[in-house]
């Protein structure tokens, strides 16, 4: 080779080098991951034919009895006004339980979500508007701490203690069972959790069915695992019930950082913590996987984004709260099933350094077959090493998209279940572009920049959808 063409052929070598130690790094990375997954799939596999794992179908009627004590819903809302109205009313509408209480947090400089919360109570008093005295948006944590100071003064109004609080987002529709469910179990657990079913009404199918693809996994198997070990739960955010008692324990932890209220208002994944936290004291925690007669999982249904934008602005707040600060202010368990647990929650990170090789080694081996055909680059046989870790996550790649196919296929329908599939690429790339941001966010905020309330805005709502959406 001479003159510009051995210039090229060297640089193909090059990349050939880089290739390989790549796919080094990929694959040990993915095969590892493939572990993880592989052992939560057989720990749920044991789970189903030992009968510890069953979905438990409700009686008719099980929504409608009243509850065993006062309970409290809120809702922090900013920026929410072409959702909130729907969900106050669908939610007053189907608990119509009198020991219900609705707390909605609105902020001063948002009176179009005001106004929408308002016109929506129609007169239910078991409505309570919160108005929040700061600019919004603050934190989600600091609205909810409002919505807390808020109940705790018409406690002391009415000489009643509420018995919980669930926690729901402004764009959620809740289950006519879901109620009576986190009623009952709070009566034997601080902490109780729900399924998210996320549902598309509009919009982008591929970016927003995602969503349905990862939760529809997670909270069919992983938080099953997860609560048959008896490991701690992560609190989702929506769908989740405290107890009085466990609200009590988070204000005595905060009040030790010198802040009031139980959610902590520089967490930006508050509600992820404080399932950690209350399932590894005082009376625990379950995750609830169950059927109202008529088939539907009693669970909430949410409207996801629908953009690309949005979506990694939404995954970068959960990378940067879980990951990073979880680490920082969680830190880690000594015992050995927890660990695992926070290295699965925390992997979001590497999880895109390793995904950006895969998709980078891709963009190489192009490149090289073009080289290999022009006879500029020597076509060099792959090691052992390197055949072994390739085969690996070929077999590890078919066995996922099979469990994508099975899971989303029974909750969504087979024709979802195949698309789960062709939306892997779409989730990965996502995964990549939130784990950057998230890493600079981080970053940023070690040189002392306050962390704010990176929140998604909705316009779409699961009751466009119409009421029975989540019927399996």
């Amino acid at each position: 080779m001479t003159g510009s063409a051995g210039e090229i052929g060297w640089a193909l070598e090059a990349v050939l080098l880089a290739e390989r130690e790549l796919l080094l790094f990929a694959g040990f990375w993915i095969a590892v991951g493939l572990i993880d997954e592989l052992a939560i799939d057989l720990s749920w596999l044991w789970l189903k034919l030992t009968g510890r794992a069953r979905t438990r179908t409700l009686p008719a009627g099980y929504g409608d009895a009243p509850l065993a004590g006062p309970l409290a819903v809120f809702i922090p809302a900013y920026a929410e006004s072409a959702v909130i109205g729907v969900t106050i009313r669908h939610l007053l509408k189907t608990w119509q339980q009198d020991a219900l209480r609705l707390y909605v947090g609105c902020y001063r400089n948002d009176p179009a979500t005001l106004a929408a919360a308002v016109a929506a109570a129609a007169g239910d008093p078991r409505l309570r508007v919160v108005l929040v005295d700061a600019a919004g948006p603050t934190t989600k944590a600091d609205c909810l701490n409002r919505l807390y100071a808020a109940l705790q003064a018409d406690e002391g109004r009415g000489a009643r203690r509420f018995r919980g609080v669930i926690l729901h987002d402004a764009e959620d529709m809740v289950h006519p069972a879901a109620l009576q469910a986190i009623d009952a179990a709070l009566g034997a657990v601080d902490f109780v959790q729900l399924p998210v079913r996320p549902v598309c009404v509009s919009g982008n199918t591929w970016i927003a069915g995602h969503y349905a693809d990862e939760f529809t996994e997670s909270h069919a198997k992983t938080m099953v695992v997860r609560n048959a070990l008896g490991l701690a739960l992560p609190a989702a955010g929506v769908g989740c019930g405290l107890s009085r008692g466990a609200l009590d324990r988070l204000v005595a932890l905060q009040a030790e950082h010198g802040q009031a209220g139980p959610f902590s208002p520089e967490a930006l994944t508050e509600d992820y913590e404080i399932g950690l936290i209350l399932s590894n004291g005082g009376r625990g925690s379950a995750f609830l996987r169950l059927r109202a007669a008529d088939g539907s999982l009693v669970a909430t249904a949410s409207c996801f984004p629908s953009t690309l934008a949005a979506a990694v602005r939404q995954k970068t707040r959960w990378i940067h709260g879980i990951a990073f600060q979880g680490w920082d202010r969680l830190g880690w368990s000594a015992r050995p099933l927890e660990c695992w647990m926070a290295l699965r929650d925390r992997r979001g990170p590497l999880t895109a350094l390793v995904l950006a090789a895969a998709y980078a080694l891709l963009a190489i081996d192009a490149v090289l077959v073009l080289g290999q055909l022009g006879a500029l680059v020597p076509s060099v046989p792959l090691t052992e090493t390197h055949r072994l870790l390739l085969a690996l996550g070929l077999i590890g790649l078919a066995w996922r998209a099979l469990f994508k196919v099975l899971f989303v296929g029974q909750e969504y329908g087979w024709t979802e279940g195949l698309r789960a599939v062709l939306r892997i690429p779409v989730a990965n790339v996502i995964a990549i572009m939130a784990g950057r941001r998230a890493l600079l966010g981080y970053i940023r905020s070690l040189g002392g920049q306050p962390v704010g309330w990176d929140k998604t805005e909705h316009f779409a709502h699961p009751a466009a959808a119409g009421l029975h959406e989540v019927a399996a």
